[in-house]
C-alpha cells in the first residue's frame, strides 16, 4: 500500500481545459493549515489578473493532518541510525500519483521548508511532471551531521515521551524574530497547529528528513518556470543561502523574492507577499504554454 495522502482543495477549477494544479508543500511540523491564508489570496489576486482559473492544492504530509502514518514497509530500509533514506522518494512519489489519478499531466510543486524537499524531489523523480517550482525557505543539500542527530533525537525523544512538546519550540519567539512570529496571534495559531499532530507523525517526519539525498545537482536541470522565497529574518535559509539556489537553476530564470521583516514560515508571516510570487509563477507558466 502507498503512502495516504489527506488532500485539500482550495479550488478546483473543473471545466478548465489545459491547466495544471498549484500544489501547496507544507512545513514541519504543521499541516496544510499553514497555506490557508495565502492560498486564497493566490486565488484572489490570480483572479484580479484574469488569469484562466487553476486548481489549488494542499496536501497534507504523511503523519500530519489527516494523513497517516505510513507503514515500515511503504518506507523502505530502514538506516542503522533510524532514519529512513529512501522515505523522501517515495512521499514524492505519493504526490506525483495524486496529481495522476486525478488526471493531471503535472502540476506547479510549491514546498516550503520540508516541503520543498517533495517540490525538488519531484525534479529528480518526475521531471516530466514539472510545470513550475517554488522552493519558499527551505533547502536542497542534505544535514549537517549535527542537524541530522537533532532531527532523530527529536523523533525519539516524541516517541518516548508520547508528546510534541520536542517541537514546541516553533511556536516560540526568538530573538531576531519578525513581528509578526513575535505576536500573541502567531503563537496561539502555531500552537494550536502542533499540538494537533501526532509524537508518531513528528517521528515519521524527522526520521524521512534525515534520510533524505543531496538534491544540489538538481537545481540546474530545472527547466521550467521557477520562484524562490526567503524570508530575511529566517535562521536556517534566509537570502544568503536561498539566493544562491535561484542562481543555481542555470536551465531557468528563477525569480527571488527577499522579504523583509519575515522569517522561516514566510506564507504564514506574509501571505500576500508569497501568494503574488506564486500567482507571478503561475502567470509565466500559462504564458509559457500559451494559456495566459
Amino acid at each position: 500500500m502507498a503512502m495516504v495522502l489527506n488532500n485539500t482543495v482550495y479550488r478546483d477549477a473543473e471545466g478548465s481545459e489545459g491547466v495544471v494544479p498549484l500544489v501547496l508543500v507544507h512545513a514541519f511540523p504543521v499541516d496544510h493549515r499553514m497555506w490557508d491564508d495565502c492560498a486564497l489570496r493566490v486565488i484572489a489576486l490570480s483572479d484580479e489578473r484574469g488569469l484562466p482559473a487553476f486548481p489549488v492544492w494542499a496536501p497534507d504530509t504523511p503523519g500530519s493532518g489527516e494523513s497517516p502514518v505510513p507503514a515500515d514497509e511503504d518506507c523502505g530500509p530502514r538506516a542503522a541510525d533510524g532514519s529512513y533514506p529512501e522515505a523522501l522518494d517515495r512521499l514524492v512519489d505519493a504526490h506525483a500519483e495524486l496529481v495522476r489519478s486525478a488526471g493531471y499531466r503535472g502540476a506547479v510543486w510549491v514546498g516550503l521548508s520540508m516541503g520543498g524537499y517533495v517540490a525538488i524531489g519531484m525534479q529528480r523523480r518526475h521531471p516530466d511532471m514539472m510545470a513550475g517550482l517554488a522552493l519558499c525557505d527551505t533547502r536542497v543539500s542534505v544535514d549537517a551531521p549535527a542537524a541530522r542527530q537533532g532531527r532523530l533525537r527529536c523523533a525519539e525523544e516524541s516517541l518516548r515521551t508520547r508528546s510534541v512538546e520536542p517541537v514546541m519550540h516553533f511556536a516560540e519567539p526568538q530573538p531576531g524574530d519578525s513581528a509578526f512570529k513575535r505576536s500573541s496571534g502567531f503563537v496561539a495559531r502555531f500552537s494550536l497547529w502542533i499540538r494537533s499532530q501526532t509524537p508518531e507523525g513528528i517521528a515519521w517526519r524527522q526520521c524521512m528528513a534525515a534520510g533524505r539525498p543531496d538534491m544540489t545537482d538538481e537545481l540546474p536541470r530545472v527547466s521550467v518556470p521557477a520562484a524562490v522565497v526567503s524570508g530575511e529574518r529566517d535562521p536556517s535559509s534566509p537570502p544568503e543561502t536561498m539566493a544562491p539556489l535561484a542562481r543555481a537553476m542555470t536551465g531557468t530564470n528563477a525569480r527571488f523574492t527577499r522579504i523583509p521583516d519575515c522569517g522561516h514560515f514566510s506564507a504564514v508571516e506574509k501571505p500576500d507577499v508569497v501568494a503574488g510570487a506564486l500567482v507571478d509563477l503561475m502567470a509565466r507558466v500559462l504564458a509559457s504554454e500559451g494559456r495566459e
